[in-house]
C-alpha cells in the first residue's frame, strides 16, 4: 500500500473517508471517540497544507434523505475538537455545486459531505456515484477502518479513480491486529460476547493461540457439548454441534471454559443472584456473569501470556452485577506487560465504559471489521488499497 508519510501531499486536495457513524441523542453527538480517533490523520494533511474533504455515513437511512442522519451534530463535534480550524458542512455529497464550493475553498479548510447513505449507490459500490466523489480531490485517503469489510462505493470503487493511500488509524489497526495473528508466544485469547457465530474467529484461536478462555454466552454451547445442563443459559443446537467438533478436535487442551457462574432465575436487574458451580446451574437459572474462582483461573493463564487477544465481553455487563468478570479481566490488562489488543464491537463498548480503555495496548475501532480480520478473512476496502498501488505506483 500507499504510505501517509511518503506520498506526495503538500497542497493537495484530499478526500478522507471517515468512519463518523456516531450516536447521536437529542441532536448531539453521544461518544465523539470515532471523530477523535480521525483527528491524528486530519492534523497530519493540515500540517501538509492539504484542503480536506470528509466524507462518511450516519445510520440506516436506506438511500433517502432522512433528518434525523443529517451530519449538522457531527460537524458541530468536530468543530469542538479542532477549535482553530475551519470546518464547512455541505448540504450534499456530489454535485457541481458542491464542487464548486470546494475548488474556492482554501488550504486548510475543512469540507465535511453530507451523509453519503443518503444515496442508494454508495451501498451498491455505484462507480459512477464513486467517480462524482472523486472528481471532489485529488487523493484518496481511507481512514475508516471500521468500515472496511463492507465493499461501498466510498470504500472500494472510489480507488478506481484517484491514488488511495491508508490513513494514520487504518495503518495503526493493521499494524496492532496483525501482531494478534503473528503473535509472540504464549498467546491467550480471551472470547466471550452473546453471538454464538464466531466460527472464523474460533477457528483461528485455535491455530493461533495456546490457550483460549472462553467467557459469556459462548461458554453454554461447549458446557451442553460435554453434556452439562446450561439451564435457561443462552444456548443453540448448532452452536452445541460446533463446539462438540472443536471439544474432539486435536487442539482441544487449548479450551479453557468456567468453573463456576453468577446465576439468576429471572432475567431482570432486580433479580437476586446465586454463585453456582459450572455443573450446578438448575433447569430455572441462566448464568449472566463469571464466577470469583474463573476470574481467578483466568488471570492465571494471562499472567503468563505475551500476547493476549480479547472479543467479546464475559457477562451481561450492561448490568453492574453482571459486569464483575469484564471489569476484573480489564483491570488484571492493566497490570501486565503483555501486548493486549481488543477487538471493537461490545468489548469496546465495555472498556469505554468502565474507563479502563487505557489498561491494553490497542482497543479496536472496528467491530465488524476487526472480527473479520482476526477471523483471517479478506477485508473488500484493504485489498482495493493494495490494488489501487498495484495500478498507481509508476504515476506516483
Amino acid at each position: 500500500m500507499f504510505s501517509l508519510h511518503d506520498f506526495p501531499l503538500e497542497q493537495k486536495t484530499v478526500l478522507v473517508r471517515v468512519d463518523y457513524n456516531v450516536p447521536l441523542e437529542k441532536g448531539k453527538v453521544k461518544d465523539n471517540t470515532r471523530i477523535k480517533e480521525s483527528l491524528p490523520t486530519i492534523e497530519f494533511l493540515l500540517a501538509k497544507k492539504c484542503k480536506i474533504v470528509l466524507a462518511t455515513h450516519l445510520g440506516r437511512p436506506q438511500g433517502k434523505t432522512v433528518s434525523e442522519f443529517k451530519l449538522k451534530p457531527v460537524a458541530q463535534e468536530l468543530q469542538k475538537l479542532l477549535p482553530r480550524q475551519h470546518i464547512i458542512p455541505l448540504t450534499d455529497c456530489i454535485g457541481a455545486e458542491i464542487r464548486t464550493k470546494i475548488q474556492h475553498g482554501k488550504p486548510k479548510d475543512i469540507f465535511l459531505l453530507e451523509n453519503l447513505r443518503f444515496y442508494a449507490e454508495e451501498e451498491d459500490n455505484n462507480p459512477i456515484f464513486a467517480h462524482f466523489l472523486a472528481s471532489l480531490a485529488d487523493v484518496y485517503v481511507n481512514d475508516a477502518f471500521s468500515n472496511c469489510h463492507r465493499q461501498h462505493a466510498s470504500m472500494d470503487a472510489i480507488t478506481y479513480f484517484l491514488p488511495a493511500i491508508p490513513g494514520l488509524l487504518v495503518e495503526k489497526e493493521i499494524q496492532y491486529l496483525s501482531k494478534a495473528l503473528h503473535p509472540e508466544k504464549p498467546a491467550v485469547w480471551i472470547l466471550g460476547g452473546a453471538k454464538l457465530d464466531k466460527i472464523g474467529l474460533i477457528q483461528q484461536a485455535l491455530q493461533k493461540a495456546d490457550y483460549i478462555l472462553i467467557g459469556g454466552a459462548l461458554a453454554f454451547p461447549f458446557l451442553r457439548a460435554k453434556g452439562i445442563q446450561v439451564g435457561m443459559s443462552k444456548c443453540d443446537s448448532s452452536s452445541v454441534e460446533l463446539a462438540k467438533k472443536i471439544l474432539t478436535g486435536r487442539d482441544r487442551q487449548k479450551i479453557i471454559l468456567p468453573v463456576d457462574f453468577v446465576a439468576v432465575e429471572k432475567f431482570s436487574v432486580t433479580a437476586k443472584t446465586e454463585l453456582v458451580a459450572y455443573n450446578h446451574l438448575s433447569s430455572t437459572q441462566m448464568g449472566l456473569d463469571l464466577g470469583p474462582e474463573t476470574i481467578k483461573l483466568f488471570t492465571t493463564y494471562l499472567r503468563k501470556a505475551r500476547t493476549i487477544v480479547w472479543n467479546g465481553p464475559l457477562g451481561y455487563y450492561e448490568w453492574a452485577k453482571f459486569a464483575l468478570a469484564t471489569k476484573e479481566i480489564g483491570r488484571c490488562l492493566g497490570h501486565l506487560t503483555a501486548t493486549s489488543i481488543v477487538g471493537g464491537g461490545e468489548t469496546a463498548d465495555a472498556l469505554h465504559k468502565f474507563r479502563m480503555e487505557h489498561n491494553v495496548t490497542h482497543v479496536s475501532t472496528g467491530g465488524g471489521a476487526s472480527l473479520a480480520f482476526l477471523s483471517g478473512q479478506e477485508l473488500p476496502a484493504l485489498k482495493a488499497l493494495e490494488e489501487n498501488w498495484k495500478k498507481w505506483k509508476k504515476n506516483v
